[in-house]
């Protein structure tokens, strides 16, 4: 039962990991769900393109790629954060790339929790999801 967090072609982001681990614990609890084991890997546009080809067959860039292994009540996954695309997302949305990086973290975990934001609907709610977990950092954070 752990969160690792690991970095390929990049620098690790400057987080509160022990925070940050709370946080991703209790958001899944909020789902009734609990960690297994859950790696982040903080990676370059290079990278994850690399991984969305090679294992989704899909060809273009991307924030995050989960890839879930939760079985039952145990949320587990691989998690790819392209660190080049959080930082162009938050110029975009004008947003800080702290903020950016913590909704991208969280996006995974609710996807292992089973949001999903790809159906009609979907995105509006994993929206609301991720809006609310931020909340939750930032009392945790004081």
């Amino acid at each position: 039962m752990a969160v690792t967090y690991h970095t390929e072609d990049v620098q690790m982001p400057s987080i509160a990991r022990r925070t940050i681990t709370t946080w991703i614990r209790e958001v899944a609890a909020s789902y009734g769900k609990k960690c297994g084991e859950i790696a982040y890997i903080f990676c370059s546009d290079a990278k994850i393109l690399e991984v969305n080809r090679r294992y989704l067959q899909h060809d273009y860039y991307t924030d995050i790629i989960t890839f879930d292994y939760t079985e039952k009540d145990r949320i587990s996954g691989d998690l790819f954060i392209s660190l080049d695309t959080v930082q162009s997302n938050a110029q975009q949305y004008g947003t800080s790339y702290e903020e950016e990086l913590h909704r991208t973290i969280i996006h995974g975990i609710l996807h292992l929790c089973g949001i999903n934001d790809k159906g009609p609907g979907e995105r509006e709610i994993m929206e609301a999801a991720e809006n609310q977990t931020l909340a939750l950092l930032k009392n945790l954070t004081g």
